[in-house]
């Protein structure tokens, strides 16, 4: 059974779903969807949807016959597909819908990042269902999220969701290929993430997604990270939309931890993208890892990648290449070649001035330790 007290539930919809033939937008699997989204709002359940298939919704209009699309081209088939399939899920329903789009580049921005938690919120609490797509017409490759299923997990964290439900092409997490191994099974429930569990995931399955089970199961680790529960289900099927609403589970749940991380350390984690890294002494690394220390600079030894203040870096261990931890700098890379080595009382005199403030290179409250090493 899963959790019936959910309240503010995510839904991410996949483009396999959305305009599976590549013929623009389909009714084939998304009256179902409509109609589990009108059952949600009616048993008192806020939604948020999350819909890929812009590209692929409007593919057609296009005379393009490769595979592999030109980056400007899909960014023109994304202009025409995203208004297409906001008519289409619009028409589905008789309450407003209202359109958010976003890039990697307003989630890792802290006020932007909070501006769309208040945006997102304002809309819910005025009955309109948010209808969340990545921007794909302006997006960079370095501010890309570059699948919804990770969209959707940071979509469900921002605004404290209850739930996550990813409706795919596959009815969940099996233990092996179904569609090679006949004697693979459907695991039902999953209650820690970890490297067997990820050994599990394969490549997309869909050639009209960009999304495989590996995203999914990325989604679902940021998501229960912020003690979100999270459902990978097969959206093609009405049976699984009967399932979750009457409590049952149809696929795979990831179980929600007890104890998330605070906000803020989650953002840091699984939003942040590290811009540079920084190598750390053993001293430095028995403090961070055991004493919960902030990283200062005295522990630092070599320092990589062009980054400035306020970005992420990740932190390793000199010797070898293991990660400690990920944060945030308050140096840039050019201040902490001239301060590395150094203590702490030495940075002005060094620099000509303290630019953070404190003697911490990352701070503890803006450090997440990583417990893959």
């Amino acid at each position: 059974m899963i959790n019936p007290s959910w309240r503010r539930v995510v839904l991410k919809v996949g483009s396999a779903l959305i305009a599976p033939d590549n013929e623009g937008c389909s009714e084939q699997y998304l009256r179902p969807i409509a109609e589990f989204i009108h059952q949600c709002r009616k048993q008192g359940r806020e939604v948020i949807l999350v819909s890929s298939g812009s590209v692929a919704a409007g593919r057609h209009h296009f005379n393009f016959s490769h595979q592999r699309v030109p980056i400007a081209l899909k960014r023109a088939m994304a202009a025409v597909g995203q208004n297409q399939m906001m008519n289409f899920w619009t028409n589905c329903f008789d309450f407003p819908c209202a359109q958010v789009l976003l890039t990697h580049g307003d989630l890792s921005d802290r006020v932007r990042h909070v501006n769309i938690q208040n945006t997102l919120r304002k809309l819910l609490d005025h009955q309109v269902l948010p209808i969340v797509n990545e921007n794909d017409t302006i997006a960079t490759d370095e501010l890309k999220v570059g699948d919804n299923d990770n969209l959707a997990a940071m979509v469900a964290t921002v605004v404290q969701a209850d739930a996550l439900i990813i409706c795919s092409d596959v009815k969940g997490l099996y233990t092996a290929d179904p569609s090679k191994d006949p004697l693979a099974t459907l695991i039902p429930e999953v209650s820690k993430i970890d490297a067997a569990i990820y050994s599990l995931a394969g490549g997309a399955a869909s050639a009209v997604g960009t999304g495989g089970m590996r995203t999914k199961v990325e989604a679902a680790e940021k998501a229960t990270a912020q003690g979100v529960d999270t459902l990978i289900v097969d959206g093609h099927q009405l049976e699984t939309f009967e399932c979750l609403l009457a409590g049952e589970n149809p696929g795979t749940v990831f179980f929600g931890q007890h104890k998330p991380l605070p906000a803020k350390k989650h953002w840091v984690r699984h939003t942040l993208r590290a811009k540079g890294e920084i190598w750390v002494d053993d001293g430095c690394v028995e403090a961070l890892s055991q004493h919960g220390a902030s990283l200062l600079s005295s522990g630092i030894v070599r320092v990589k990648g062009e980054f400035d203040s306020g970005d992420a870096v990740i932190i390793r261990c000199a010797k070898g290449t293991r990660r400690i931890a990920k944060g945030v700098s308050r140096f840039s890379a050019t201040e902490l070649f001239s301060i590395k080595g150094q203590q702490s009382r030495d940075i002005p005199k060094r620099l000509g001035y303290c630019p953070a403030g404190s003697d911490a290179v990352v701070h503890r409250s803006e450090m997440m330790l990583l417990e893959k090493l």
